[in-house]
C-alpha cells in the first residue's frame, strides 16, 4: 500500500476558499502501472460516491483497472478524511488537498476539471460547479463588489506516510 498525496498550488484573488470536498467531486488522474511502468493515455475519474468492489476480498475502491501491458489488476482509493480545502492563506503555496491509497498504480497527472466550490472573501457569493479546466477562471462578486479569480494552478504528487 502506497499513499500518494496530491499537492496543489494556485493564485487566488478575493477568494476565501476553493473547495473539492463534495462527495460528487471527480478527481481526474492519469496513471502509471507500478509493475511495468505502462502509462495510460486517458483520464481516469474517481469520486467518493462511485465505489467499486475489489476483485478479491471485501475491500471497496474508487478505481479498479487492469493494466493493458502486464494484465495486473490495480486499485486506487480516495482517503476520505484527507480531502482539504485550499484557502486564501494557502495561496501560492503547495498544500496537500487529497491522499490516494494506490495499489499497483501511481498518479502522473492531475486535471482540476469542474465541480469546485469557490467561496469569496467577506461572506460574499459562493460559486458552485466551477470549472478550472481553462484558466484563468474569473467572475465578479456583486456582494463584495470585487472581481474574483483562480489562476496559475500547479500540482505535484508526493508519497506520504
Amino acid at each position: 500500500m502506497v499513499k500518494i498525496g496530491l499537492k496543489f498550488q494556485a493564485t487566488l484573488e478575493n477568494i476565501e476558499e476553493l473547495n473539492p470536498t463534495d462527495p460528487n467531486f471527480r478527481w481526474g488522474l492519469k496513471l502509471k502501472c507500478s509493475n511495468c511502468n505502462e502509462s495510460t493515455d486517458k483520464w481516469h475519474y474517481l469520486s467518493l460516491n462511485e465505489e467499486v468492489p475489489a476483485p478479491h476480498g471485501k475491500d471497496i475502491h474508487h478505481l479498479v483497472c487492469k493494466c493493458k501491458l502486464c494484465s495486473r489488476v490495480n486499485t486506487v482509493t480516495i482517503i476520505k478524511d484527507s480531502i482539504k480545502k485550499y484557502t486564501a492563506e494557502d495561496t501560492e503555496k503547495f498544500k496537500t488537498i487529497a491522499v490516494f491509497d494506490c495499489r499497483g498504480l501511481e498518479p502522473t497527472e492531475f486535471s482540476p476539471g469542474d465541480g469546485w466550490v469557490v467561496k469569496t472573501i467577506e461572506n460574499g457569493t459562493e460559486f458552485e460547479d466551477v470549472d478550472l479546466s481553462d484558466l484563468p477562471w474569473a467572475d465578479y462578486c456583486d456582494k463584495v463588489k470585487k472581481p474574483v479569480s483562480v489562476d496559475d494552478i500547479r500540482y505535484e504528487f508526493e508519497k506520504v506516510k
